[in-house]
């Protein structure tokens, strides 16, 4: 069964579920009962989705609203500052 998508004469929108290729071009509407006509649209191939298809959206999500990262990678040194900005320390002896 495939979904058709109609659109009323006042411009409501609705889906019906007919058999592939046996859809009629117009099917009363559910709400005022107009004769409204099928809609050429874009089929939903992955409406349910699958692990694949989540890690695709992630992904393009990622790149536009990136996950904040609070802490580094584990088993990378941390970073020392190679000064100090202690006043006292300016007058000890250096290496």
């Amino acid at each position: 069964m495939a979904t058709y998508e109609y659109r009323c004469s006042d411009g409501s929108l609705f889906e019906e579920t007919h058999p592939m290729g046996k859809a009629p071009d117009a099917v009363p509407c559910p709400s005022c009962g107009a004769p409204s006509r099928r809609l050429i649209s874009a089929p939903h191939f992955s409406k349910a989705g699958s692990q694949a298809f989540r890690l695709i959206d992630a992904t393009k999500r990622s790149a536009a609203e990136p996950d904040v990262v609070t802490s580094r990678l584990p088993g990378t040194p941390r970073r020392l500052q190679p000064y100090s900005s202690n006043p006292l320390h300016r007058k000890l002896p250096r290496p």
